[in-house]
C-alpha cells in the first residue's frame, strides 16, 4: 500500500471518529508525562489544536520540547499535504474568511504545488509541515505557524548543481507569506547552498511569518566536525566557530554520531549568529518503510551524553526516553488505529560562545489503514 492511500484511509477513518485535533490529542493525555508538559501548558496546546479538524491525524504531529527549559512547555508541529481533507479545511477558511493569514498563505503555496506549471511539486512532494508557537510564542494569541518543506521527491544536494531547486523553493515559501526577495538574501541563500559538500543535502526550508524575518535552511549530511567548521568559515558565518567545535567534541566523545546536520538563518542582513545543530545517532531515510520506527534504545546513549550538559533540565530526560514507545493498538468507535511514537531529532542551539539550548521533537504517527 502506497503513503498517500494509507494518508487516505486513515483520515477517512478520522472523519468517521469526528471532532477536531483537540479532542484526538485528549486521548492521548495520560502517555504524556507533565515534566514535559504541564497542565495549563496542555491546555494551551489543546486550545490551537481545536482550531484543527481531527482529520489533520492522518499524518504525522507531535511536540519540540524545551530541555533547557524548567518550564514543562511545547510547541506544537502538524503536517497536511496537497489533495487532502486538511488542505480542503484550509481552503474553506479561506473561503469563509479572507482575511485569516495563514489559511490563505497555505492556499498558495498548495496551489502552487497542485500547478502543472510549477516544478516545486517535482522537489518537494506534495507535504507542508506547520509549527505552532505555543510554549515559545512571543504573542498572547499565539502566532500563526511556521511553515517548512522538505526536497523529498528531489533531493538537493550540495555542489552547485541545483540553485535553480533552491531559488524554486524560497520563493514559494516567501511569496506565500507576502515578503518580497531582496537581491542581498537571494545572494547569501546562493552562497549558503554552493559553499555545501556534495555528499550534504539541504533538507528543508522554512519561515516564520510571526518571529523576524528570516528564512531557515537546515543542511544535512556533514561527516565531520571538520567539514562543518569549514563549511561554516566558507559561508562566512559571523558566530563563533571554536564554540560549535567544542560542542561537537563533546557530544561524539560520548556517543557515535553518524551525520551531523545544521540550521541557519538567512536574514536580510546576512547570515544570523544563531546555529542549530543536529548530531544524528540514527539516520532516517524520507522513502524507508521504517521511517517512523525507533529501536526502544535507540536514543539512549546521546541522552546519555545529553546529560552531562549543565544546561540540561535532568528530570526531564528520562521522560523523554519513556516518549519512545512500540507500535499500540488504539481502539475507537470506526475501529482500530495504531499509534507509533518516537524522537525524530534533538537539536542544539549554539549562540555566542556556547550551547545554549537543546531541543527535541518528538512525533506520533497514526495510522487507520489496518484491517478491523
Amino acid at each position: 500500500m502506497d503513503v498517500f492511500t494509507t494518508i487516505t484511509q486513515t483520515q477517512d477513518r478520522l472523519a468517521e471518529e469526528g471532532g477536531t485535533m483537540g479532542d484526538l490529542l485528549g486521548h492521548f493525555r495520560n502517555r504524556i508525562s507533565p515534566i514535559l508538559i504541564g497542565e495549563p501548558e496542555w491546555e494551551h496546546i489543546l486550545e490551537r489544536a481545536r482550531t484543527l479538524p481531527i482529520t489533520f491525524g492522518a499524518l504525522p504531529f507531535g511536540f519540540e520540547l524545551p530541555l533547557h527549559s524548567r518550564r514543562p512547555v511545547a510547541d506544537f508541529g502538524v503536517s497536511l499535504a496537497s489533495g487532502t481533507l486538511p488542505a480542503a479545511y484550509f481552503r474553506d477558511r479561506v473561503r469563509v474568511d479572507t482575511t485569516d493569514a495563514t489559511a490563505r498563505a497555505i492556499t498558495l503555496l498548495l496551489g502552487q504545488m497542485d500547478s502543472e506549471e510549477s516544478c516545486l511539486r517535482d522537489i518537494v512532494g506534495r507535504k507542508l509541515m506547520l509549527e505552532y508557537d505555543i510554549g515559545s510564542a512571543r504573542q498572547e494569541d499565539g502566532s500563526g505557524p511556521g511553515m517548512f518543506l522538505r526536497p523529498g521527491e528531489r533531493p538537493i544536494i550540495g555542489g552547485g548543481g541545483q540553485v535553480n531547486d533552491v531559488a524554486t523553493v524560497v520563493d514559494a515559501l516567501v511569496t506565500c507569506v507576502g515578503w518580497t526577495m531582496t537581491k542581498a538574501e537571494r545572494k547569501t541563500i546562493e552562497r549558503v547552498y554552493m559553499a555545501q559538500p556534495s555528499d550534504t543535502r539541504l533538507d528543508s526550508f522554512g519561515v516564520f511569518p510571526s518571529r523576524s524575518r528570516a528564512i531557515r535552511l537546515a543542511i544535512m549530511g556533514f561527516k565531520s566536525r571538520s567539514e562543518v567548521c569549514s563549511y561554516l568559515d566558507r559561508t562566512g558565518w559571523p558566530g563563533q566557530i571554536p564554540a560549535v567545535k567544542s560542542v561537537i567534541d563533546r557530544f561524539m566523545d560520548r556517543a557515535i554520531v553518524v551525520r551531523i546536520g545544521i540550521n541557519i538563518d538567512v536574514q536580510e542582513t546576512g547570515i544570523g549568529q544563531t546555529l542549530g545543530l543536529t548530531l544524528i545517532v540514527k539516520q532516517r531515510y524520507t522513502k524507508d518503510s521504517r521511517y517512523w520506527l525507533d529501536d526502544l534504545t535507540d536514543w539512549d546513549p546521546f541522552l546519555a551524553a545529553l546529560s552531562q550538559e549543565d544546561i540540561v533540565v535532568q528530570e526531564k530526560l528520562p521522560a523523554l526516553a519513556d516518549w519512545v514507545s512500540k507500535p499500540t493498538m488504539i481502539f475507537a468507535k470506526s475501529g482500530r488505529f495504531v499509534l507509533l511514537r518516537g524522537i525524530h531529532h534533538i537539536k542544539l542551539v549554539v549562540s555566542g560562545n556556547q550551547l545554549r539550548k537543546a531541543k527535541a521533537y518528538v512525533f506520533m504517527v497514526l495510522s487507520g489503514a489496518i484491517e478491523n
